[in-house]
């Protein structure tokens, strides 16, 4: 007998908690009167390295640009008077009397994630924009638009990219298109899931528990499984998303793509 789907919003209450829990921990960060200013940040490898880990880690509560909670923004935390230390110290004890725990991660990846989030509250456009922005926004319909969507238009297997140029530099935005394997942001995991009767549905993990998967499949539809109706959770070591080597897109192609996403332009559609 093939499992069935139940209904997503039986499974989404617990997300009320982790709303709650994430607008303490910025809270605790920001409420801090005259701070000193802060360090500079690490190295671009560092950073390459925080923003793997933010994904990985903490990308399912805080969004993987930081900015998962309404009014509870983490680039803006700098702005708001937060140091490097004040971040990592968050981050190491965690939040009491939350779903927010310590960390016992290693320093260094500590530091590493705090550079991460110090780069998304410093980017600014100083990178050169040298590409076309109509080009580009061919390039995005073309390679992008079925699974990422900008101003509400395209799909949404894979994460939406309105403010992608605003909150990510143009290296790391790079990084993510190149070798997207490197960094796969929680909500976004791939998934197959095996049937008792065999059938095997693919697509992106939403969230799991002890008891029940939740999983984006690959025709964007949201679908609920109990584990005791499926035979095997395969955890799939890549991205839903394919790699885009020069060969796949050109450096010019993707200059343009930059320069496209950089500016937060809607396509065409969507401005019509």
């Amino acid at each position: 007998m093939s499992a069935a789907p139940f209904r997503i919003g039986s499974v989404r209450k617990a997300w009320a908690h982790t709303v709650g829990a994430l607008a303490l921990c910025v809270a605790a960060v920001s409420a801090v009167q005259n701070p000193p200013p802060s360090e500079t940040g690490l190295p671009p490898a560092n950073i390459d390295a925080g923003m793997r880990l933010f994904r990985e880690r903490c990308a399912e509560c805080h969004g993987a640009d930081g900015r998962g909670v309404a009014r509870h923004d983490l680039t803006r935390l700098w702005a708001a008077g937060a140091t490097d230390a004040q971040v990592s110290g968050v981050i190491r004890s965690g939040v009491p009397n939350t779903i927010m725990p310590s960390s016992s991660a290693p320093d260094d990846e500590i530091r590493a994630i705090v550079s991460y989030l110090r780069s998304l509250n410093t980017v600014t456009g100083e990178e050169p924009s040298t590409g076309s922005l109509a080009a580009g926004e061919k390039t995005f319909q073309a390679m992008c638009a079925t699974c990422h969507a900008i101003d509400g238009r395209g799909g949404r297997l894979g994460p939406d990219l309105s403010r992608a140029g605003q909150t990510q530099s143009r290296q790391q935005l790079t990084t993510s298109i190149r070798t997207p394997n490197m960094a796969v942001a929680n909500g976004y995991r791939a998934v197959t899931l095996v049937t008792r009767d065999g059938r095997r549905i693919r697509g992106a993990e939403k969230s799991e528990d002890a008891f029940s998967i939740q999983i984006m499949d690959t025709q964007e539809r949201l679908q609920g499984y109990l584990k005791a109706d499926l035979r095997e959770i395969i955890v799939e070591p890549a991205s839903l998303m394919p790699a885009f080597p020069a060969e796949r897109l050109s450096n010019r192609d993707l200059d343009d793509l930059l320069t496209f996403l950089s500016r937060g332009a809607a396509p065409a559609a969507s401005r019509r």
